[in-house]
Order: C-alpha cells, then structure tokens, then sequence
C-alpha cells in the first residue's frame, strides 16, 4: 500500500467504511463509534486506536508514519510493528507529537529487532 499520512487516514477509514454504518464498523474494528466518527472528521487516534485501524485497513504502521522515509536500508519486508502504549494524560496531541512518537516507537522495535539478530554481535 502507498505511504498515508495521519492525516489522510480519516479519509482512508471513511472509505473502507463505505455505506456501511459507524455502530457496525466500530464494533468490527473494537473501538466506540464516538472514537471512529471521530478519527473519520480528522482527530489523531490514540496508539491503541491507531494499532487497531491499522489492523483493519489492513496496513503497517510505517505505511501511516513512514519511519525510513521510504527506504527499507536492506531490510526485508517491514512486519507490523504493534504499540501498545496509552497517552491519558492528554486525551489529544498535537499531530507532530504523535508522528514523533509513532517513529521513536517504531525505530526502537526496529533496533531491538536488529540486536535479536546473530550478526549483530
């Protein structure tokens, strides 16, 4: 799939969406149609959230935050890498705070992944 932005992902849930209704889709993806309505009208979803439409829409997180900037550095295929984390202290941030921690969290997988691998001694 072609690399989205956070803020396009609304517009990409509201078309897999289709006619299809908030309360039906919501119970699919397993968030509240308040949350879905929500991200579909531009808010930033929570990790959890974000985990879960990325699930459904059937992407990778590094689709949405594009931590290499487009270059795999020789890896293979990028897996998907899931967050579990909450932010509740803030019920919203900032779209930058959550690209930055989108790619913190997706690099640091990406290193511990790399420090699993015999060769890299």
């Amino acid at each position: 799939m072609a690399k989205v932005t956070l803020g396009e992902m609304g517009a990409l849930v509201r078309e897999r969406r289709g006619p299809r209704g908030v309360r039906e889709v919501s119970t699919e993806i397993g968030i509240s149609p308040a949350t879905l309505s929500r991200v579909e009208n531009g808010k930033q979803p929570d990790l959890t959230t974000f985990e879960k439409l990325c699930r459904w829409l059937g992407i990778s997180p590094s689709d949405v935050l594009d931590v290499d900037g487009g270059s795999d550095r020789g890896r293979g295929p990028a897996s998907p890498a899931i967050a579990t984390a909450h932010l509740k202290a803030q019920q919203q941030i900032r779209p930058e705070l959550a690209q930055a921690l989108g790619e913190m969290i997706l690099r640091a997988q990406a290193m511990l992944a790399d420090d699993s691998r015999p060769d890299s001694v």
